[in-house]
């Protein structure tokens, strides 16, 4: 039996569509079904499956458009093609440039089980959720409904099987870090340590001690012995994080020990063997940094022997309802906070924002928010707040021809110490107008007249 994996069957024939959806939903699997491939591509963009399965003759575009455009965007979603004998040369062609197989039809059903079942287990896929819906451990940490975010996490459990190094790309706060985790979760090195530095964080001086160690006396300070992190992550992960902004001569010591697996405390004598895989991130263009001579270009190599790159915030906004509910029901549990949601035009707010600090600057603003809510639903006033945005009320005119009604009578009367005449005078009405105006709004002369203030 399936764990229930998502897959996307296209066919222009209702009655082959509709056979093939309730056998592999018989089989345990999620399936969406779709009659062309511009209908599929919709699917596609709504959530990201974890197999297709299409047909090669569809309306429109074929199966092996079909293919072509799943491959610019989703390059390990595996593709299983559906053809008659007519084109078998065509399927063969598709298999060489990345379809995962093709069955002719008439296909025998455990067949196809078969392949699809070897399909997803070469991607990795068929697990990405546990019977019931339920997150899967390895990325539980990441809550996300977007299908870039499900691609980088389809390619990061592919990825996480083997011990290849891999480097991450993304915006400060797109959450570079959550995906080094999910990888060293997901992989056989699970159970050894997880140990992350920040390149950029440490100063220069204290970078080499903090990474391979030092030995006692080895500089003034150094009372005792200190392994290093690397030693630290022995046997498991170690993550570098904003590796970009590591010091060249430093670069040059850190690529002897990936060629090596040997560890030279600062002092010591001898090297020490360690078995260390290892993720790393940067917000930089380390391209451009190769160009000015502030990143090795031997060292990039053997970083980035697979490359992850997030998304922005911005770029998956059909994630941020789903993580700002995320955020709130954890910050209000740990502020004992009796707050349950947002208000439609917060959420909105929200949803539209600029987001320069990515998913960090979310969970920054919904802990603002939170900490502050005195009603169960946070208010618009309180995300602009917490986002820095004015204030804007919306108002209907026959409000706001009010207010300034109010607000102009208000004034002039300040202006003349409560004196109508006059206040009527600069207003060009006349004394009875302008009575029956302040009457309208509760103003009397003698709220402004003397020691009195509009606030008595």
């Amino acid at each position: 039996m399936s764990t229930g994996a998502h897959i996307l069957v296209v066919d222009d024939d209702p009655d082959l569509l509709k056979l093939l959806s309730m056998r592999l939903s018989g089989a345990g699997y999620r399936v969406t079904a779709a009659e062309s491939a511009e209908a599929a591509l919709v699917k596609i963009a709504m959530e990201r499956p974890q197999l297709v399965l299409s047909d090669v003759q569809l309306p429109g575009k074929d199966g092996l458009a079909l293919f072509d455009a799943i491959r610019v965007q989703h390059p390990s979603l595996p593709v299983i093609l559906l053809t008659a004998h007519g084109t078998i040369p065509d399927a063969v062609e598709a298999t060489s440039r990345g379809v995962f197989t093709y069955l002719t039809k008439p296909f025998d059903g455990k067949a196809l089980l078969d392949v699809i079942a070897n399909a997803l287990a070469m991607e990795g896929a068929a697990d990405n959720t546990a019977d019931g819906g339920e997150v899967e451990a390895w990325r539980a940490e990441i809550v996300s409904r977007s299908t870039r975010m499900a691609e980088v996490l389809a390619e990061a459990k592919l990825v996480a099987a083997s011990d290849a190094s891999v480097l991450i790309r993304g915006e400060s706060g797109s959450g570079k870090e959550l995906i080094a985790r999910a990888i060293h979760r997901a992989s056989p090195r699970a159970a050894a340590p997880f140990v992350a530095v920040n390149c950029g964080a440490i100063p220069e001086n204290l970078l080499e001690s903090e990474l391979f160690g030092h030995v006692k006396g080895a500089f003034t300070g150094a009372v005792a012995n200190h392994p290093g992190l690397f030693q630290a992550a022995n046997g498991g992960t170690l993550f570098l994080d904003e590796i970009g902004d590591m010091p060249v001569a430093l670069q040059v010591k850190l690529l002897r020990v990936l060629q090596e697996r040997l560890v030279r405390p600062v002092g010591a004598s001898h090297a020490v063997p360690v078995d260390v895989r290892i993720l790393s991130a940067t917000h930089r263009d380390l391209d451009l940094a190769i160009i000015d001579g502030s990143f090795r270009k031997d060292l990039y190599y053997r970083l980035n022997v697979v490359s992850l790159s997030l998304p922005t915030l911005a770029e998956r906004r059909e994630d941020i309802p789903l993580l700002a509910s995320h955020f709130l029901s954890r910050l209000a549990l740990k502020y004992g906070r009796k707050v349950n949601g947002f208000a439609p035009d917060a959420m909105k707010a929200l949803t539209t924002a600029s987001w320069p600090g990515n998913v960090r600057q979310l969970h920054n603003v919904v802990e603002q928010v939170t900490a502050l809510a005195t009603t169960p639903l946070v208010p618009l006033a309180l995300v602009q707040r917490a986002l820095r945005v004015p204030s804007m009320e919306v108002l209907s005119y026959t409000e706001a021809r009010t207010r300034f009604e109010r607000d102009y009578l208000v004034g002039l009367l300040k202006i003349t110490d409560g004196n109508v005449a006059d206040a009527a005078r600069l207003a060009d009405r006349n004394r009875t107008e302008f009575y029956r105006l302040m009457q309208k709004h509760g103003l009397t002369p003698g709220l402004f007249r003397g020691d009195a203030s509009v606030a008595e």
